[in-house]
């Protein structure tokens, strides 16, 4: 009989074991720390998307969880490039007040440029601003409210007061500002909201006729 002490397999034996059990620490460790943290992260990303809203579509304009309100759109010829932009449903006493669209411009100098876009029942946009883009420091970075207040001309803006031909930059003959070495930046952005603009008019009525789409996003998370 072979004594197990002198069997060159049982160290190797007992390292495997001893691999196998760090492993399940490991995963367990893991597991509880995600856990732990997991309500954490949702109420960081919960109060971030209240207040990007609320810097689109004034708090006074609605008293419904507008962030729960929201459902997904596509579209090719407003959003390009085969994405989904959210759309949040702002409601004052159940009526439609506002919506706020989450989307991104393709046609960046760098990229794409994520935009949260504010528009009121009547049309008009309530807010405009830049969530995240690559544009080039000191140039194209002109879009952020932190660097200028070009963003801000957008505000009050709708398709009547302002004809189709305007939504672009000056050089172009519209009526907004272009950066100084940099005009391909603000053209993607005024282009791109005028496209909301044009597909909220279009759907507005279906835009908020459809059910909210959080409870389905919430059980998928579970």
């Amino acid at each position: 009989m072979t004594d197990a002490s002198n069997n060159p397999r049982h160290p190797v034996a007992r390292n495997a074991i001893a691999l196998g059990v760090i492993a399940l620490l490991g995963t367990a460790l893991l597991a509880w720390v995600n856990s732990a943290t997991k309500p954490r992260i949702a109420e960081q990303e919960r109060r971030q998307l209240l207040d990007q809203l609320e810097q689109v579509v004034p708090a006074d304009r609605f008293n419904n969880a507008m962030h729960e309100d929201f459902i997904l759109v596509s579209d090719t010829l407003a959003f390009p490039g085969g994405q989904q932009a959210q759309v949040f449903r702002a409601r004052q006493q159940g009526v439609p007040a506002a919506v706020a669209m989450k989307f991104y411009a393709i046609d960046g100098y760098n990229g794409r440029i994520d935009l949260i876009v504010g528009i009121l029942a009547d049309g008009q946009v309530s807010g405009v601003r830049v969530l995240q883009h690559r544009e080039t420091p000191g140039l194209g970075d002109g879009i952020e409210l932190r660097r200028s207040d070009w963003i801000l001309s957008f505000n009050g803006r709708s398709l009547d007061n302002t004809a189709a031909e305007d939504w672009t930059v000056q050089r172009d003959g519209g009526d907004f500002d272009q950066f100084t070495g940099a005009t391909i930046t603000p053209r993607a952005v005024v282009r791109a909201v005028h496209r909301a603009l044009e597909y909220f008019e279009e759907n507005q009525e279906a835009l908020f006729s459809r059910p909210s789409e959080f409870a389905a996003s919430e059980e998928a998370e579970r």
